[in-house]
């Protein structure tokens, strides 16, 4: 199967006859930086490794160099999905060469219910549109029941967001969200010269495994609530962060144990769990 899929995006034109011959020049407003060096894509593609069962989901494949490499590298099945109608029309030519493998969806990544993706297990392996990237994990995050694994490419900034641990300048809410729901590492940089247009800051590529449904939140919404209120003004005592959402913030601070004068960053991913859990309790 390797080998016939090889041979049918062989006979493809390049990568770059592709963006001039559709007219894809990378637009802005939707955060476009296309990846197209083939030993990186298939880099990012083995990092998810396996592909051989249940359904990987592309977000943003703008013209299939990431596509093309999870098929190369033995997806059975991929779901791309793409907003901007001109890189559907390219695509075309690579679901035909799939033979079955590969299926486009024109659609908005922050409205689609991955389970009508496809079976399971489902893995997202993605170079993220930069200016959704952070809504579209959130999202991501909220849906942890549906997906086995996540391998995305971020602005390099946001990946130093998700690995950070407390008493840290990166360390807050998206820290403590995506910690909790998931096992995050990061896997590599990639340099602003590696993409076309060239962004102005370094990317980085993460792994985000879902965590056993047993040892997180079941609802998210608590803990979204809770780290919104701490970090929104992360230079205040949590006292008074807190203020607008616990009737009396000090009781609840001291009840679990913890200082009243801390600031948000001093807390760790448990202890803001704990303070999840105590606010649907009140």
């Amino acid at each position: 199967m390797g080998d016939d899929i090889a041979a049918e995006l062989a006979g493809l034109p390049p990568l770059r006859e592709t963006i001039t011959t559709h007219g894809l020049d990378a637009r802005k407003r939707l955060g476009q930086h296309f990846l197209l060096d083939l030993n990186l894509t298939r880099r990012i593609a083995r990092a998810a490794a396996p592909l051989s069962s249940g359904t990987v989901i592309e977000i943003g494949p703008g013209p299939g160099g990431l596509t093309r490499a999870l098929l190369l590298e033995g997806a059975a099945r991929v779901v791309a999905v793409e907003v901007d109608t001109r890189a559907i029309t390219a695509l075309q030519e690579l679901e035909q060469a799939a033979k079955g493998r590969l299926r486009v969806i024109e659609g908005d990544a922050l409205k689609i219910d991955l389970t009508t993706l496809g079976p399971s297990p489902r893995r997202i392996v993605a170079n993220l549109p930069y200016n959704i990237s952070t809504a579209l994990l959130v999202r991501w995050l909220h849906a942890a029941d549906d997906l086995d694994d996540m391998v995305l490419m971020f602005q390099k900034e946001v990946v130093d967001r998700l690995v950070a641990v407390p008493r840290t300048k990166d360390y807050g809410r998206l820290s403590v969200l995506a910690q909790h729901v998931c096992t995050v590492q990061r896997l590599f940089d990639v340099a602003p010269s590696a993409f076309v247009p060239p962004p102005k800051v370094t990317s980085s590529v993460a792994r985000l495994r879902p965590r056993l449904r047993s040892d997180r939140l079941g609802d998210l919404r608590p803990l979204e609530r809770v780290t919104a209120a701490a970090f929104g003004q992360r230079r205040k005592m949590l006292r008074g962060a807190l203020a607008g959402i616990f009737p009396d913030p000090v009781a609840t601070l001291t009840g679990l144990g913890l200082s009243p004068t801390a600031r948000a960053e001093e807390l760790t991913v448990p202890e803001f769990v704990k303070l999840a859990g105590q606010l649907t309790s009140e």
